[in-house]
């Protein structure tokens, strides 16, 4: 299989690269140390269209497919992880159920809207006991005329404190199955709580939400019937998997490039550190790695996207993308030796916020077991 970028996804890479060579890199250290929002290089992505590339032109996107999306996105993680993170939750987690499974009113009021980077979109699922575990999953919803009454609370939401409107995963029915509700930032009964303070990714602002007798209209449920939402969800964890496999190979990329041209500028005992085995070994080792996480991602977008079977390829590139990602950021910073622990130099940020692709999309020892468990059935 030829797994080659064709012209219009070549186009889309050179778009976002000059981009981030232009606009990100250049502000990369400040959007980190500013622990804000980054709204106004948000703002540059949606008018580029990168919230609505994956969505039909009838809700204001461009129709492209999820490697168009990756080539764009690893090339905004090449230059900051924690925008590349602000523009992962808009352009998936916070919009994707919208436009499933929105009404008119919700497409034209928040989705549309989303996609042109006006209102902002997050995602509610993990809870204090529950992670990976959905079934631990207690934030429930009691029917009521006209709606729904919400009770519960959700941590590490992310874009949080700026979110606009939030995609809320909550037990409903007699049989308390996972069920998917729209809830507005208005709505009464919805509290923000504590914010939640991170060791990388320090933009992407994420905190605590509680529903405390949040009232949800009827026209807000999501699901089409009471119990559907773990099935929409576990159709949408590939696309989830492979964008944060995508994103850890830009990190990784940005980890390779600068380590390179350290080891050519830096001189030790007479030359340049670069000319030592020691360091060319690592190189060696980190080039190859990245190699290998960076066909594993785009063969899963490929299968992705040609409608074939690619859960367990998206799980085996999440799995070796994130933790080579991690990886190459721990040999970058020991090729920066000392000022890999410098602030004035982004090793320690690779360092930092490469696990963040860890974390996102499950824990690699989550997906160890989907994959052995997909290699093990007939």
């Amino acid at each position: 299989m030829d797994f080659e970028l064709n012209s219009e996804q070549r186009q889309v890479r050179e778009t976002f690269a000059r981009f981030c060579d232009q606009r990100v890199t250049p502000q990369a250290a400040a959007i980190d140390e500013a622990h804000a929002f980054p709204r106004e290089l948000f703002g540059e992505l949606a008018a580029m269209g990168l919230f609505g590339m994956r969505y039909p032109e009838d809700v204001g996107g461009s129709g492209m497919q999820l490697t168009e999306f990756c080539v764009a996105l690893e090339e905004i993680a090449r230059g900051s992880m924690s925008l590349a993170a602000c523009a992962a939750m808009q352009s998936l987690m916070g919009t994707k159920f919208l436009h499933l499974l929105g009404n008119a009113d919700i497409v034209e009021r928040l989705l549309k809207p989303a996609l042109r980077g006006e209102k902002l979109g997050a995602i509610c699922m993990t809870e204090p006991n529950a992670g990976s575990d959905l079934d631990s999953i207690a934030t429930h919803a009691r029917k009521v005329e006209g709606g729904y009454v919400l009770e519960g609370q959700k941590t590490w939401v992310t874009s949080a404190p700026v979110a606009d409107f939030f995609t809320v995963f909550a037990r409903a029915g007699s049989d308390k199955k996972l069920t998917i509700f729209l809830v507005e930032r208005s709505f009464a009964g919805l509290k923000l709580g504590r914010a939640i303070e991170k060791m990388g990714v320090w933009a992407l602002p994420t905190s605590e939400l509680a529903f405390d007798g949040c009232f949800v209209p009827d026209s807000h449920r999501l699901s089409k019937e009471e119990g559907d939402g773990e099935a929409h969800l576990r159709k949408t964890l590939g696309e989830i998997r492979i964008i944060t496999a995508a994103m850890a190979v830009g990190l990784a990329r940005a980890a390779l490039d600068a380590s390179v041209r350290y080891a050519g500028e830096r001189k030790q005992f007479g030359k340049a550190i670069n000319r030592y085995q020691a360091i060319q070994m690592k190189i060696a080792e980190m080039a190859t790695d990245l190699e290998a996480a960076t066909q594993l991602v785009y063969r899963a977008a490929w299968l992705r996207d040609a409608g074939k079977p690619h859960h367990m390829q998206a799980a085996m590139a999440k799995l070796f993308a994130s933790e080579c990602a991690v990886r190459i950021a721990d040999q970058a910073a020991r090729i920066f030796a000392s000022y890999g622990y410098a602030m004035e130099y982004p090793a320690q940020r690779f360092l930092r916020d490469v696990r963040f692709t860890l974390i996102g999309g499950g824990t690699s020892e989550i997906l160890k077991l989907i994959i052995a468990k997909e290699v093990s059935t007939p």
